[in-house]
């Protein structure tokens, strides 16, 4: 395999999001006179996304208009708090210096809505560097739907066949396997308790992402030691 770019999953893979999602989460529940829930609980939904985040602090059977108005009630406190506590995944940085070391291109690919995942890369001083960004609103079809990766591939002006795509769920990998691309399975990312990642039929497993190096190694073109650039990611 030729590798010409790494595409990443946004929320439980790339980025570290849960302590301005469980704020935003906790901040509906305390204007209703509820309890906060712990980050811990909250991890476990957050690849369901703002409905699923409600579901677990309101029920699975609520009144849709009051359903709808706590879904937007979060969206909206989180807007306002997209980057205070959101960082990188510990080695992640250090990840995306070595793609970039090697002229390679990287992306995101999130079923977050565009209009939170544009300013939260921004704020991050991520968004410069990224070849392509695609959000959840940005395609008809969201994954497990391949549509998303394709598009990322059509703005990075890349074969789906020359990508990797790492993700923290099993949609992810779904999408990655159908848009033709290697599959990596982010299993330090944000899992339910039933979650299996063996199970979702991935290339490579990492359980931190540091292990990513270790999987791209063979794909990644080398570095020389005259390279400027390598001082950063060599040794």
């Amino acid at each position: 395999m030729t590798l010409h770019c790494i595409l990443f999953d946004l929320d439980g893979t790339l980025l570290d999001t849960l302590p301005d999602l469980a704020y935003a989460l906790n901040g509906v529940l305390v204007e209703e006179g509820r309890d906060p829930l712990a980050q811990s609980v909250i991890r476990q939904t957050i690849s369901y996304g703002a409905p699923g985040m409600v579901k677990l602090a309101f029920g699975n059977q609520q009144d849709k208009v009051e359903f709808g108005r706590r879904t937007a009630r979060l969206r909206e406190i989180y807007s306002e708090h997209l980057n205070e506590h959101t960082r990188l995944f510990p080695g992640m940085e250090e990840i995306l210096r070595n793609i970039e070391a090697r002229n390679l291109k990287w992306g995101v690919v999130t079923n977050k809505r565009r209009y939170l995942t544009l300013p939260l890369l921004e704020r991050l001083g991520l968004l410069s560097k990224a070849a392509c960004v695609v959000s959840g609103d940005d395609t008809t079809r969201g994954k497990p739907n391949p549509d998303p990766l394709w598009l990322a591939c059509r703005v990075a002006e890349v074969d789906t066949c020359k990508c990797v795509y790492v993700g923290d769920a099993k949609w992810d990998i779904e999408a990655g396997r159908r848009a033709g691309m290697l599959t990596v399975a982010a299993c330090y990312g944000y899992l339910a308790p039933d979650d299996d990642p063996r199970e979702w039929g991935a290339d490579r497993y990492i359980d931190q992402p540091p292990d990513l190096m270790e999987v791209l190694m063979d794909v990644l073109p080398p570095l020389t030691v005259g390279d400027p650039s390598a001082a950063d990611v060599i040794g």
